[in-house]
């Protein structure tokens, strides 16, 4: 029997339907919570997948996995490329791919740890920070946010040259990005599994909600946000992930997508959406555990880099 280990954390829908799932298909495989309570270097993992969804939020479980990538075990999502992931990186990658993305800029932090001294310790950069510059780039209105941000936490619309200097101001110790602000005709939230499968959803963001509607988006368009969907996620090296789309004059544009563990709840995605999802990952798991099923030997850096399935 093949084995999943599963990382979780405040999640109570998505985790026993995934184990209940898996179990019924009789495919040779099982899922399980991961347990831990310690990790030597020389200890074998007994997974042939390991799904992460709480690791962004406690470090051991993030060294832990990085491990396992070690010992042969393939991890959703790839703990090396998500570490090295933040916004601005995601914009000029989706630019570099073809893909519709914001213009986006990274500013300097506003304050920084205790023994960073102003005067010395930060001689590489230059104040003041040029704010007309900065919207004479990005415009206004424009977003500001975390750079290595989610859930909607820390995102702030500056309407005003003002608002974005008072918000920065209040950032403390993140590292921010300002961001094109997309004046949308439709929002769209994907959710993209396996890097082969996309479900394109109707999302109102200020309600922060799913809309449940067949047919909202048209066939070109569509197929543009799917197209556009796995391109960014066989870049990435993602299994797992949600995307967002602000659609404007038809073109629709990626404004955030480093959302490796994705909201899989049964209360916001909505039962149909969530049915998708668990199909999805079910089918995710056993394939994945199937085709590791004799742990190869990583070359030299290929661990870092996370699977390019459909890359060439």
């Amino acid at each position: 029997m093949l084995k999943v280990g599963l990382l979780v954390g405040r999640e109570w829908s998505f985790p026993p339907a995934l184990i209940e799932a898996v179990a019924l298909r009789d495919a040779g495989v099982s899922v399980e919570y991961v347990k831990l309570g310690g990790t030597s270097m020389d200890e074998a993992n007994p997974y042939a997948v390991i799904v992460d969804r709480i690791s962004h939020e406690v470090g051991y479980y993030r060294t832990y996995l990085k491990h396992a990538v070690l010992e042969g075990v393939t991890v959703v999502n790839n703990p090396f490329m998500w570490s090295a992931d933040d916004k601005l990186f995601d914009a000029s990658l989706a630019t570099k791919l073809g893909v519709a993305s914001p213009k986006t800029m990274a500013l300097p932090n506003k304050d920084y740890i205790p023994g960073i001294k102003h005067d010395e310790s930060l001689r590489n950069l230059k104040y003041p920070i040029d704010w007309h510059g900065i919207i004479d780039y990005v415009g206004l209105p424009c977003i500001l946010k975390d750079a290595h941000g989610g859930g909607w936490r820390d995102v702030y619309v500056c309407k005003t040259l003002d608002d974005l200097i008072q918000n920065y101001n209040e950032s403390g110790l993140l590292t921010m990005i300002v961001q094109e602000f997309i004046e949308w005709d439709q929002f769209i939230r994907c959710m993209a599994l396996g890097q082969r499968d996309v479900l394109p959803m109707k999302y109102d963001p200020r309600a922060r909600r799913y809309v449940v509607e067949e047919g909202h988006l048209a066939p070109a368009l569509e197929a543009r946000i799917i197209a556009d969907s796995l391109t960014l996620m066989r870049a990435l090296g993602y299994d797992m992930c949600s995307l967002e789309f602000a659609v404007r004059d038809g073109i629709p544009y990626a404004i955030d997508f480093m959302n490796p563990a994705p909201d899989m709840d049964i209360n916001s995605l909505t039962p149909p959406y969530f049915q998708w999802v668990l199909e999805g990952m079910t089918n995710l798991v056993i394939r994945l555990a199937h085709e590791n099923t004799a742990k190869r030997a990583l070359s030299a850096g290929e661990f870092m880099l996370g699977r390019r399935e459909g890359a060439a």
